[in-house]
């Protein structure tokens, strides 16, 4: 072994022993404690009163005019989405075109960590 081979042996055995360290630590040492949230839990009907699947969900709360969420409908039309918990009222609709132009919505409530469940029809 060369003499700067045996130099760097004793640093690179103290770096590896500082990286093992590291390891041992734990990542925090107080857990994160997760906000409580509200759960928005819907299904998309189609006409047919099959689920529908693919339909663009937007939601806002009532006294907002922007949807602050958007969201699709998955294979069993269904969808979901968290909220603050806390009481509000939210307006959830299917971005979709119309004959009448109206897209289909319902207003739901929450009053705090809770699952509120509610169905959007579409008509033809």
């Amino acid at each position: 072994m060369t003499t700067s081979r045996r130099r760097l042996l004793p640093s690179l055995l103290l770096l590896l022993l500082a990286a093992a360290a590291l390891l041992c630590l734990p990542a925090e040492a107080s857990p994160k404690e997760e906000k409580p949230y509200a759960l928005i839990f819907g299904t998309v009907w189609a006409p047919n009163n099959l689920p529908a699947y693919g339909v663009k969900v937007k939601i806002r709360r009532a006294d907002q005019n922007k949807a602050k969420w958007e969201l699709y409908s998955d294979h069993n039309g269904e969808f979901a989405q968290r909220v603050p918990a806390g009481a509000a009222d939210y307006v959830v609709w299917a971005d979709i075109k119309t004959k009448d132009g109206k897209k289909p919505e319902t207003k739901v409530h929450v009053e705090n960590d809770e699952r509120v469940d509610i169905s959007l029809h579409l008509t033809e």
